[in-house]
């Protein structure tokens, strides 16, 4: 079974879920999972999962993203997309009144933490069902708003009525609907007319790989190149060695004390540390107890 993670690049028309059951046929294996949905028209990085590193998902699903957007002003739709059935239209007459300082500063006014709501043609639940299912019968229902944080937004380039947008924000963001909020605030509406995701974490799409490059590479024996370890997923944490005489302590998922270290450690009461075997195998991550010196498990990749 190969583990480790993936920097798939995706394609248009696929669902993030098609991916992964695409991958499963291509690699022969089950356990895949991904870091992060990406809508079906959206195309960019999508990082993988595979084998024992799918437990890293739901830590590495709260990394930040960035994307190029492509905001359509004037057109509102049912999905907040240019995919989606058109609910309104601007006039021409008031399209010409925008000024691109206009457009520049709404823009720029989104930098910062707000509150989002979510869009219903999503994968959010809500009373045990999907929003976007309650959607295609035709329901609105009331959506909580959602924290985010729009870490920065930069306007690479304006025509009106497009706006190009380069956006690094929180988990969780829409930026279709981020796309309708500025619309909104600047009274013309608006909607997402293109995304790409061009980074999540350290994956950047320069460097991501298609389905079809995945089945070559596959092939001709060089995929393991474009796969990184689990642990080097987790190199904000520090590194510590057990003794060969404390390995069977560490396989059976237990704790183990200071005196059991490889090295002398110098860690803080609650650092989590990676746990290696006394010969560099990756076991998993460990928190610090400095009252009683040990080490207790909190994720194993065993």
């Amino acid at each position: 079974m190969i583990s480790g993670v993936i920097n798939v690049y995706k394609e248009p028309g696929f669902t993030s879920h098609d991916v992964v059951a695409k991958l499963r046929g291509i690699l022969k294996q089950k356990k895949i999972g991904h870091m992060g949905t990406l809508d079906p028209n959206a195309v960019g990085v999508l990082p993988v999962c595979l084998g024992k590193a799918t437990k890293l998902c739901d830590i590495l699903s709260e990394k930040d993203k960035t994307y190029e957007a492509t905001l359509l002003l004037g057109t509102e739709t049912n999905t907040q997309d240019t995919t989606g059935e058109v609910l309104s239209q601007a006039s021409e007459e008031d399209l010409k009144k925008l000024t691109e300082d206009q457009v520049f500063k709404t823009v720029k006014g989104y930098i910062g933490e707000y509150d989002q709501i979510p869009p219903m043609f999503s994968a959010i639940k809500i009373g045990g069902e999907k929003l976007y299912n309650l959607a295609r019968r035709g329901e609105v229902i009331e959506r909580p708003p959602r924290h985010c944080k729009i870490i920065d937004i930069t306007v690479t380039s304006m025509e009106l009525p497009r706006v190009n947008m380069h956006v690094t924000c929180s988990k969780g963001t829409y930026i279709r609907t981020l796309c309708y909020d500025i619309g909104k605030d600047l009274g013309v509406g608006g909607c997402m007319e293109h995304l790409v995701r061009s980074r999540v974490d350290r994956f950047k799409v320069e460097d991501s790989i298609t389905l079809s490059q995945i089945e070559e590479f596959r092939d001709n024996g060089t995929l393991k190149d474009y796969i990184v370890p689990a642990d080097e997923m987790l190199d904000m944490y520090s590194k510590c060695m057990v003794s060969e005489s404390a390995e069977k302590l560490v396989y059976n998922g237990n704790i183990f004390t200071s005196g059991n270290t490889l090295l002398k450690m110098n860690h803080k009461e609650g650092q989590t540390v990676r746990v290696y075997t006394h010969d560099g195998k990756f076991i998993g991550l460990y928190m610090f107890i400095a009252d009683k010196q040990i080490y207790k498990p909190i994720k194993m990749f065993l």
